[in-house]
């Protein structure tokens, strides 16, 4: 009969002393732990603190009289091994309730002592009221803590998975939530931009969180716990949350003269034997070489422990049959409303390892986005630039994320490559998936990399480069366009690529982006067939970009909070002052289109609305909430509230009423800009179409009044043949035939200057005044003729441009009434 001695549980410890007694019945199991809970839920322990988890005994999977019931195992909780002495094969062992010492003997020993919390040596860390967050007993603390002393502010020191998984509980339980991170991002398993998706998130949310900052002292002042931070800020709390990490307990192991891996882990071979053949170790302390690295590391996660637990007792049983290939750290982590998870491998770590990669990022939705629901997911991967190796995945989203990088998961473990994810056969219907998943979509996408379909740059890359020597082609719709753009960037439209592929400079790095990056590599292909030799699109698009480059700390945003009389903290003011009104509110169903569906249905239908009457929309495209803030101050209209939850963001949007009177005291001024285009000089009606464009690409309603001379510019160069009499052909004959015969109001030098300006501004990639007329005419700029000087002058609607309207003076001054720019060229 063999002795096996397990010291630690839950797990790892527990669920090797389970599976040692399905295999071997006449073995005799002993297992110690020095707590009071042998089998508990460790990770729901945030979920059970705020309340989720209602039933305390919910967490408690096994008790030492179960496990003895059913299992005829020997539990000795409040048993703690103290010490292990190998050449005896024996443990002394305290027991904490009887305040004794002893000894046992054994023929196999396995240690699982996982791993402590990290507590600095902080000045007044030992304050009652900072907690952490490891097993029963401290969820027990802060549970207690918290119906005696109703703590209405608190702070989480790390942004970990289980820091963010603290921070919403708290939150969900009506507290302030403040993160303090040491880093410039939170949860550091995640790259800088993928965190980043993160950081927008908790900002609607209400989140206070402060990046690259650390404590330096905890004060008590009176009922207040006072953190001074290392940026010499202070923050008040009622309570407070160590998250800072976990480090294994290997104290015991490194006394007992057993070898320790080189990151202070418990250093195991393949079947997880220790440096001594009759010890072996398993769990968050046992440290093992990485499949990919190949560096010894820890795995921090429960269900490594649980399938090393099952292998470890086979190979003890049954002898040395079961080979350990080591943990890709599959994580997944709730954070209010999205999921976070990753696995393998991050960018960050391959570059510091030295080992090529290339990494890519990609937009896609949960489900089919014709079907109710689809929410937005973000996959970033990483993998060889030669042979296509998977080596990680990362993703956040709303829906399904959890299948998704179990699939990538599943791929990575396998050594496959990013053409096993493009081949990955899934189960679809319109509400669970589209016909390529988005994990597929991912491989296509690096697929194309590797085979030169397209090239990629990144966001950090970008935000680096002088955008003066390279050209930045934004390939979204104008309206995309105006809400947001990377600096620097020509919008062309990929619709029109074709038609406007002489704007584009073949000389100049060409950098294209759009909002997801699928339209932009739409718009490389068409470059690259056409001889653009240097063209990169945007991994990611601009929705990665603008999330990665905006500020991603979220502080001081609780000085105008306040406590009401039902107990809740609000922000802004006490509602119970405000008078409430009555207003008509419009639903409004937009998700599932993305930027910039969303913005154009909310412009359509804020269009139909009365003045004072509200419009609710619901959208899922996650741009949005910035985007709906950046059309109000646009159009005049009032944001009353834009929430998310559960991934659909609500906004609320009041139409305003447009306040006349005075342009100079009223806050609503004039947008608009009108241009009295008088002469056909080149020069100036280039002026006349430069300032055009300028001012319609801010978003103002641009119209130019053309008169007498000026009618030239808006001929056609193919005029149809209309009849005249003889004044209107004697000035059609002296008169430029259209906006090319137009000379210089200097230096005309017999149509020489003209010919050199005109070859000048090629040279400098200026556009033509013919390219300008009909960029102003894409861009909505009004173009309108004189109907008395086409009169006099003998110029027929024929012979002018389509989409030239015909007015008269009136129109003019209806015009120049609305505009806070008037010119006369």
């Amino acid at each position: 009969m063999t002795k096996y001695l397990i010291v630690g549980g839950v797990a790892g410890g527990a669920t090797t002393a389970a599976r040692l007694r399905r295999l071997d019945e006449s073995a005799e199991i002993i297992m110690f732990e020095r707590g009071e809970y042998i089998s508990y839920a460790n990770c729901g322990l945030p979920y059970y603190v705020g309340g989720i988890i209602a039933e305390r005994e919910k967490l408690i999977l096994q008790t030492p009289e179960s496990f003895k019931a059913r299992l005829n195992v020997e539990v000795r909780v409040k048993n703690e091994v103290i010490r292990i002495d190998t050449e005896n094969k024996s443990v002394e062992v305290n027991d904490l309730i009887n305040k004794t010492t002893y000894t046992e003997t054994y023929d196999k020993l396995i240690v699982s002592p996982g791993a402590e919390p990290i507590k600095p040596p902080i000045p007044g860390i030992k304050d009652e009221a900072i907690f952490t967050v490891r097993n029963v007993r401290d969820t027990d603390k802060i549970k207690s803590f918290y119906d005696e002393k109703k703590p209405k502010k608190a702070v989480v020191v790390g942004a970990g998975f289980i820091g963010l998984e603290m921070a919403e509980n708290l939150h969900h339980m009506g507290m302030m939530v403040t993160i303090v991170e040491m880093a410039d991002q939170v949860m550091t398993p995640l790259d800088y931009e993928m965190a980043a998706e993160v950081h927008m998130h908790l900002k609607t949310k209400n989140v206070e969180f402060y990046l690259k900052d650390g404590v330096s002292e905890f004060n008590r002042q009176g009922d207040k716990l006072n953190i001074h931070l290392q940026s010499g800020r202070k923050i008040d709390a009622d309570m407070v949350i160590l998250s800072i990490g976990v480090r294994p307990e290997t104290k015991l192991i490194k006394e007992a003269g057993i070898e320790l891996a080189p990151n202070g882990g418990i250093k195991v071979n393949e079947y997880l034997q220790t440096s001594n053949e009759h010890v072996y170790a398993l769990g968050d302390a046992m440290a093992f070489p990485h499949p990919i690295t190949g560096k010894y590391t820890n795995a921090y996660l429960a269900g490594p422990a649980n399938k090393q637990a099952r292998m470890l007792a086979n190979n003890l049983v049954n002898g040395h049959t079961k080979v350990y290939k080591g943990s890709i750290a599959t994580a997944i982590a709730k954070v209010f409303d999205i999921s976070v998870a990753s696995t393998g491998l991050a960018e960050k770590v391959l570059k510091k390892e030295g080992i090529k990669y290339i990494s890519n990022i990609t937009h896609g939705a949960s489900n089919a986005g014709y079907y109710p629901g689809a929410m937005p997911t973000t996959i970033k991967i990483m993998f060889d630039p030669e042979t296509g190796k998977l080596f990680g995945g990362q993703i956040i989203g709303y829906v399904g994320v959890d299948k998704r990088i179990d699939m990538i998961a599943t791929v990575l473990k396998n050594n496959g490559s990013i053409y096993d994810l493009q081949e990955i056969e899934h189960a679809y219907a319109p509400p669970f998936s589209s016909a390529k998943d988005p994990v597929n979509q991912a491989g296509f996408t690096a697929g194309n990399i590797i085979e030169g379909l397209v090239n990629i740059i990144h966001w950090d890359e970008l935000h680096q480069m002088d955008a003066s020597d390279n050209f930045i082609l934004d390939v979204r719709t104008p309206d995309e366009f105006e809400l947001g753009k990377i600096e620097g960037a020509i919008n062309i439209e990929v619709d029109k690529i074709r038609e406007r592929i002489d704007e584009i400079p073949k000389d100049k790095k060409i950098i294209i982006y759009c909002g997801v990056g699928l339209r932009g590599y739409f718009a490389a292909r068409i470059l690259m067939q056409r001889g653009f030799n240097n063209v990169v699109n945007l991994s990611g698009g601009y929705k990665t970009y603008e999330h990665a480059t905006c500020k991603q700390s979220n502080e001081d945003i609780f000085g105008s909070s306040y406590i009401a009389k039902d107990g809740h903290i609000y922000r802004g003011k006490d509602k119970n002052t405000e008078v409430k009104k009555e207003v008509k509110i419009i639903d409004i169903d937009a998700c599932g289109l993305q930027c910039p569906g969303p913005i154009i249905k909310l412009k359509k239908e804020i269009d139909k609305l009365e003045d004072g009457q509200r419009l609710r929309q619901k959208v899922t495209d996650a741009g949005f909430s910035k985007d709906v803030a950046s059309w109000c101050n646009m159009t005049g209209n009032k944001l009353i509230s834009c929430d998310s939850e559960k991934g659909i963001i609500t906004a609320v949007i009041e139409k305003q009423k447009q306040i006349e009177g005075c342009p100079v005291t009223s806050m609503n001024l004039p947008k608009n800009k009108t241009m009295v285009v008088f002469s056909d000089e080149l020069d100036r009606a280039l002026a006349s179409l430069v300032i055009a464009n300028g001012a319609a690409a801010t978003g103002s309603k641009v119209t130019l009044f053309f008169t007498f001379w000026g009618l030239n510019i808006i001929k056609k160069s193919d005029k149809p043949k209309v009849q005249k009499d003889l004044m209107g052909k004697m000035f059609g004959k002296m008169m430029a035939s259209d906006a090319g015969d137009l000379k210089l109001s200097k230096m005309h030098m017999m149509g020489m200057g003209s010919k050199m300006m005109k070859k000048r501004m090629l040279s400098k990639k200026v556009d033509s005044l013919e390219d300008l007329l009909q960029t102003a005419m894409e861009n909505g700029v009004e173009m309108i003729a004189c109907q008395m000087s086409m009169d006099v002058m003998g110029v027929d609607k024929a012979e002018l441009l389509d989409g030239v309207q015909i007015g008269g003076v009136a129109t003019y001054l209806e015009e120049a009434e609305k505009s806070n720019v008037n010119l006369f060229i």
